[in-house]
């Protein structure tokens, strides 16, 4: 297993194709993708076909990671950062299990993710997006530092965009 990070409770590592199964099962759940802008996959062979053709470890070295329970080695989602070219910019991102939800699983992920972003990629700033009515989402950006920067439009919806400088490179 190619660890990232580690947690008090989680472990952060990089996608590999045996996670095809939960990733399909995870975008299955219309409340998991609702507020996204993405859809389920087809079947299985889809999410395994996305998980084969992720290149962002290889492009950037970095990208989203599977997220796993440290104690029953569970997949919970996942969490990471995403670079996108066409922005020049970084985004924090997760999503996990309905089941998993309110237990802190995305907030000790993200921070982890932010920290690492920050230490090991010497990233300048990173930013967070998410539909104004996704407040749960909001508020793991609020408490691991990002602050409101703007409103902008998420694909036909009122999104917002937060952001967090680095404050080892100032």
């Amino acid at each position: 297993m190619n660890t990232i990070l580690e947690t008090d409770r989680l472990l952060l590592r990089e996608f590999e194709v045996c996670d095809a199964k939960n990733f399909y099962e995870l975008n299955l759940n219309p409340n998991v993708i609702k507020y996204t802008g993405n859809k389920a996959f087809k079947d299985i062979n889809e999410a395994k076909n996305f998980l084969e053709n992720y290149s962002d470890y290889q492009r950037n070295g970095f990208g989203r990671w599977a997220v796993i329970n440290k104690s029953n080695h569970e997949f919970l989602g996942w969490c990471g950062l995403k670079y996108d070219e066409k922005l020049n910019e970084t985004d924090i991102g997760f999503r996990f299990f309905e089941h998993f939800w309110n237990l802190g699983f995305a907030t000790e992920s993200a921070k982890a993710c932010i920290d690492y972003g920050f230490a090991q990629l010497n990233l300048k700033t990173i930013v967070g997006r998410a539909m104004k009515e996704n407040s749960a989402s909001v508020k793991v950006l609020e408490k691991i530092g990002l602050q409101y920067v703007r409103d902008f439009d998420f694909n036909g919806h009122d999104g917002v965009i937060y952001s967090i400088e680095n404050k080892i490179l100032k």
